[in-house]
């Protein structure tokens, strides 16, 4: 689309042996570079998808990255790897209104998916959490308990929720709608799930919803750089305690690495992926003659 036609897209096929697979690149106009790393952990199967994507639309170079978490199965969270994004770039507002277009494209994806799960006989689900860089906007999308975290000035700052059941608006809302939330090992939708908000879940769609909470952050000399990552790392690490292991290391693809093997040694026993966005400053940018 646009004058970058080509797509860098990941495919996170889990290897033979398990092994972590992981990646990066660099933006065509050298304002910021990215890596991911993503990891069967200790289940059985994988469930985490990710997407990492630069284009250009109506002259502006655009990038698009997403942590994709599923839950009943990989369907849900494949699917939304591969249309949430597509569908956003084709929305008419994209850049002249681009949060409208963020909550209409997860929304359009979310009944686009139900509609293709007609056949299916087990409901899945998927977290979503993107960012998306505009110019000097950053703009966070979320749904589900994937997580995004910027260092701005030396400091972790949340820029997106988890969205649990117990959480008192999330539970209202819930109610509002005539579902109810019980503990079952933890707090859960109808005793079932433990997010509250969330693509697919066809059966409790109209508790568990799809609409995401979006952050808009200006990137500035002060924006260091990004983590979105699955709950398989938030589960044993903190804001604070990413945001110390990126500090020092230069390459997005070796941080989320390193992300990612903390939280094994951890002990995180969930599917890990971790995406890292490092924003580059203006002369270090020019001093980047590749682009990709």
């Amino acid at each position: 689309m646009g004058y970058l036609n080509s797509v860098l897209s990941s495919s996170n096929q889990v290897l033979p042996d398990d092994a972590p697979v992981s990646g990066g690149g660099l933006s065509h106009n050298g304002k910021f570079s990215y890596g991911y790393a993503s990891s069967l952990g200790k289940r059985s199967s994988m469930e985490d998808f990710y997407e990492t994507r630069i284009d250009g639309v109506d002259g502006e170079v655009v990038g698009l990255f997403g942590v994709f978490d599923g839950h009943g199965g990989a369907r849900a969270a494949e699917y939304v790897k591969h249309n949430l994004f597509s569908n956003l770039i084709r929305h008419p507002k994209f850049i002249s209104d681009t949060k409208s277009a963020i909550a209409d494209a997860y929304n359009h994806t979310d009944s686009e998916f139900l509609k293709s799960e007609n056949t299916q006989n087990r409901d899945a689900g998927s977290t979503a959490s993107t960012a998306i860089l505009v110019g000097d906007r950053l703009l966070v999308a979320n749904v589900g308990d994937s997580r995004a975290v910027i260092c701005r000035g030396g400091n972790a700052i949340a820029v997106s929720r988890d969205h649990k059941p117990d959480q008192s608006d999330e539970r209202q809302r819930i109610e509002d709608a005539g579902g109810f939330v019980m503990w079952a090992g933890t707090w859960r939708v109808g005793g079932v799930l433990a997010v509250s908000r969330a693509f697919g879940d066809r059966l409790l769609k109209q508790y568990v919803v799809a609409d995401p909470e979006i952050q808009e952050e200006k990137v500035d000399s002060s924006l260091e750089f990004l983590i979105l990552a699955s709950d398989g790392l938030w589960d044993v690490v903190t804001n604070e305690e990413a945001v110390c292991m990126v500090k020092p290391i230069e390459d997005p693809e070796e941080a989320a690495k390193r992300l990612l093997q903390e939280a094994h040694q951890r002990g995180s026993a969930d599917n890990i992926t971790v995406l890292v966005v490092r924003f580059l400053a203006d002369q270090e940018a020019s001093s980047h003659s590749a682009s990709v």
